[in-house]
């Protein structure tokens, strides 16, 4: 018998199968097993017998490419960069899935870091990437100037995503966010126009500023000037949505009558004090840009608007693939058309009234 305690052996390391070893195996030169499993034999006529003998005993021997071969016959790492602020905020966590998925199709890897919004986070995580040899950066930036982009797209591309600094020339692909949110604003105007407020976040980044000019824009159309107190701006978190409304509720006495909310995150903050204070019922119109199918279960039916990850995910992708293949993109900057989901029964309403 064994003993109980007995040592096992540690289990070595098996030793990557390599181009050398399948040209041995396969009786034919190491030159001759690189074209077949490099995918030029057609271009060096190598005999069709003999691709298929390499071919079966690559598959054999569970032969995988060297990733640290491959980056230095191309020159390219094959990884892209994609920094965001939070991957707990729906719309980045759902377009940086979209962009995995299409890297590992391309047979890329993505890294993602994240910025909390910092300002000094950001350089670092940047400083990261670039290291770790990207070959191009998809950025939704907190920055105020493009400067430290502009000097890294001197050697490598770097397109930004959803969000445009300043009045930055690099490449774009973002969301129409003022002309929905203008829309869903008008609606507002209709169902309470003396009682429309507005929360936002940080008015330094470029989705506040946008969010803010179409709800701006919606109330103009509607032939409203708000007062500045409708306007409140913290942050995009979702303790700022609460506070905001905490704050206001006891301002008024009562919830607003009508209010819109520039992320589902201040939503959720929003809903969260409606929830603990027993105002899910409550005569409020509710209005939001950023959407997810939890509003489908809620009493409140809220009109929403529903930014295309998928698209800003592809056209992204492709961009920045045109630009790390050295070509001139057809477009350098793409807006997107977000999608309105309106809920609200009488918003609905009104709509086929204007329709008929």
């Amino acid at each position: 018998m064994g003993h109980a305690h007995e040592l096992k052996k540690p289990v070595k390391n098996q030793k990557r199968v390599t181009i050398s070893r399948i040209a041995e195996l396969a009786g034919v030169s190491k030159a001759t097993a690189s074209l077949v499993l490099n995918g030029r034999s057609d271009e060096y006529r190598v005999a069709e017998e003999t691709r298929e003998r390499v071919l079966a005993i690559a598959r054999e021997q569970h032969y995988q490419p060297s990733i640290h071969a491959r980056a230095l016959s191309s020159g390219r790492s094959y990884t892209l960069g994609l920094v965001i602020p939070d991957l707990m905020n729906f719309g980045f966590a759902y377009t940086a899935r979209e962009l995995e998925t299409l890297c590992r199709e391309a047979g890329l890897q993505l890294l993602i870091a994240c910025t909390d919004d910092n300002s000094a986070q950001e350089q670092m995580v940047v400083d990261a990437l670039i290291q770790r040899q990207v070959d191009g950066l998809l950025v939704a930036s907190s920055a105020l100037s493009d400067q430290l982009y502009q000097k890294i797209n001197q050697s490598l591309p770097v397109v930004q995503l959803d969000r445009h600094i300043g009045e930055s020339t690099l490449p774009m692909v973002i969301s129409d966010a003022c002309q929905a949110t203008a829309q869903v604003t008008q609606m507002l105007a209709r169902h309470s126009p003396d009682e429309i407020y507005y929360f936002g976040g940080q008015l330094k980044l470029s989705p506040s500023r946008h969010r803010l000019a179409g709800y701006e824009l919606g109330l103009k159309r509607a032939g409203i000037t708000p007062p500045d107190h409708w306007i409140q701006h913290k942050d995009f978190q979702p303790r700022s949505g609460y506070d905001m409304m905490a704050e206001l509720c006891n301002q008024l006495g009562r919830p607003p009558k009508a209010l819109f909310t520039g992320s589902f995150t201040l939503l959720e903050g929003v809903l969260r004090y409606l929830q603990q204070h027993q105002l899910m019922e409550a005569n409020i119109y509710l209005g939001s840009f950023d959407d997810h199918d939890l509003l489908d279960c809620l009493p409140l039916r809220i009109d929403s608007i529903a930014q295309d990850c998928p698209a800003l995910a592809f056209h992204a992708f492709s961009l920045i693939q045109q630009l790390i293949a050295e070509q001139t993109p057809a477009q350098n900057a793409q807006v997107l058309a977000p999608r309105i989901r309106w809920r609200n029964p009488a918003s609905i309403r009104l709509l086929n009234e204007d329709r008929s």
